[in-house]
């Protein structure tokens, strides 16, 4: 198993490579958004960035952009969205990124009351992603996220997807998964249904109610059953630790939760 964790983009990329390697990961999990990971930027620095990952011996996971609205009702803000997304893309492929994380697109302005619409919309802007990542020779990880996101937080919703999208790998998310699910099955459900379309994991804990990003034990996920079942699929990949704490000794807890409880499983 190889754990990562994910720069804060509001910090200096090269700053956080650094503090990523400092704390023994074995990748950086680059999140491209702006001010300080925007593609643009990304290019322009794409020679000292790779070769501070390889000075420190990084792997390298790119988290396409984040706040885009690839399914947008107005066309204009649709295809800026997904021009961003397909430059973010094309960065990554050029930084040499093992896997791309992809989120579903987010359900905006008016688009939660024409869902048929939206959802036409957001499958047109997978379809360019995907194909684009394929030409590319990248792997695409599609994240799984919580109900308040309108699309792509249930399992029967990721069926219809993978249908479509055969070269579509998953993401998977402990902490949206868990979120809005008070038996908490919905994870495991998730580990059932697709287990040999899971490409890249990310690991928080929470109460279940928002998306904390909480350190490894310091919510109410069964992380001892999801770390069975892991063992049971026989996944062996990337692990991306987004805890979100200013306390680095909360990351490193968690990495080593998680590890801990991997190993008991024998």
């Amino acid at each position: 198993m190889r754990f990562g964790a994910m720069n804060f983009p509001v910090r200096p990329v090269l700053e956080e490579v650094r503090k990523i390697s400092h704390l023994g990961f074995d990748y950086l999990e680059l999140a491209m958004d702006p001010p300080c990971a925007h593609y643009s930027d990304l290019d322009r620095m794409a020679g000292d960035l790779i070769r501070a990952l390889e000075s420190d011996n990084l792997g390298l996971v790119c988290h396409l952009p984040t706040f885009v609205y690839t399914a947008d009702l107005t066309p204009g803000i649709r295809k800026v969205s997904l021009d961003e997304m397909i430059c973010s893309l094309e960065t990554a492929a050029r930084l040499k990124a093992e896997k791309v994380v992809l989120h579903p697109s987010i359900i905006s302005g008016l688009g939660a009351f024409v869902m048929e619409e939206t959802i036409r919309y957001a499958d047109e802007s997978l379809s360019a992603i995907t194909s684009r990542a394929v030409e590319m020779g990248l792997t695409l990880c599609l994240e799984n996220m919580f109900p308040r996101y309108g699309i792509l937080y249930d399992p029967e919703q990721f069926e219809t997807v993978f249908n479509q999208f055969p070269d579509l790998l998953m993401t998977l998310d402990t902490g949206h998964a868990h979120i809005g699910d008070p038996e908490g099955n919905r994870l495991f459900d998730f580990m059932a249904h697709f287990g040999d379309r899971i490409g890249h994991i990310h690991i928080s804990d929470n109460q279940g109610q928002r998306d904390e990003h909480l350190g490894v034990g310091r919510g109410t996920i069964d992380f001892e059953r999801f770390s069975r079942e892991l063992k049971a699929l026989g996944y062996n990949q990337t692990i991306t630790l987004e805890i979100f704490s200013q306390d680095t000794e909360d990351l490193i807890e968690s990495r080593e939760r998680i590890i801990n409880l991997l190993d008991q499983q024998g």
